[in-house]
């Protein structure tokens, strides 16, 4: 059953996506050498098997966009190739069904981490690390003309909200729903999808009157619409604080120090830029990687 649904996102992806949008495939990414220090550090069985496994629950385009059952395009897999290339081992993709299963995977030691990027919350944090690379923000993706006149959160009271099962879009969506009923209005319809093209399908079948996400993957879905969605909500906080967004390891680990070393000669050789600007990410960028710089709501 797991295979099923994996194939049928991957099949979503391929429908819905086109990376030519962004030109990527005609930007050349520099070949790194193995630097002996980093590969080093890593954990004597990765040393010894050459393999290290990152864990995905489908397509998070631009930076995820899952292929195959075991294989990834998008942002997050170039830069976990040249991670790879970097520390002399081979970065293998997994995929399993919803963000719990990655979280999960990771803290119990079956995966040595997941690329993400995932969102980097407290709560989070207690069984996992984030190694954060991105600064992402949440909005609306919506059919052409926003029909429901959606500007911001507070617009979504009485209408039927697709979100990303277990993420923390659900999270913030439910709340609001609860606030919606407290103020005489009515409750959102939260519907919880395991995955983004699902979600996106939602939307342009008019299951669904809005996805409520993170904005890159939402631009980069927009743009391959053909005018049927458009950006909704964007600029505004809509129930979140600064969001980080990273890759995850397990806690405390060699592994977790290993991945942050890896990034911060990325961002320092320029490799990182290239690949953010490859995938349309200029607006993303952070300074400098760092780990679980998510802080608590004040």
């Amino acid at each position: 059953m797991m295979v099923k649904q994996f194939r049928r996102a991957a099949f979503l992806s391929a429908a819905l996506l086109s990376v030519n949008a962004f030109a990527a495939e005609t930007v050349s990414i520099p070949v790194l050498k193995m630097d002996p220090a980093l590969h080093a550090q890593l954990p004597a069985d990765i040393q010894k098997s050459g393999v290290m496994t990152s864990v995905n629950n489908g397509s998070f385009p631009p930076y995820e966009i899952v292929t195959g059952t075991n294989s990834l395009d998008g942002a997050s897999a170039d830069l976990s190739t040249s991670m790879g290339q970097l520390l002399g081992v081979k970065i293998e993709h997994a995929s399993v069904s919803g963000l719990s299963g990655i979280l999960t995977g990771i803290s119990s030691g079956r995966y040595q981490m997941g690329i993400g990027p995932i969102g980097d919350y407290p709560e989070r944090q207690a069984k996992n690390d984030f190694v954060d690379f991105v600064k992402e923000y949440v909005a609306f993706a919506v059919p052409n003309g926003n029909p429901n006149n959606i500007q911001s959160l507070a617009d979504t009271c009485g209408l039927r909200i697709a979100v990303m099962a277990a993420g923390s879009a659900e999270k913030v969506i439910k709340q609001q729903s609860e606030d919606c009923v407290k103020a005489g209005k009515a409750a959102i319809t939260v519907q919880s999808f395991t995955d983004q093209p699902t979600s996106i399908l939602a939307v342009r079948s008019k299951r669904s009157d809005a996805f409520f996400s993170s904005q890159a993957p939402l631009s980069y879905f927009i743009q391959q619409s053909n005018g049927q969605l458009t950006l909704a909500g964007a600029g505004k906080s809509n129930g979140f604080n600064d969001i980080f967004q990273g890759t995850v390891v397990p806690k405390d680990s060699e592994i977790g120090k290993v991945v942050l070393a890896a990034y911060q000669e990325l961002f320092t050789n320029g490799t990182y830029a290239i690949i953010m600007k490859k995938w349309g990410l200029e607006g993303n960028m952070l300074p400098a990687p760092g780990i679980n710089l998510g802080k608590p709501t004040k």
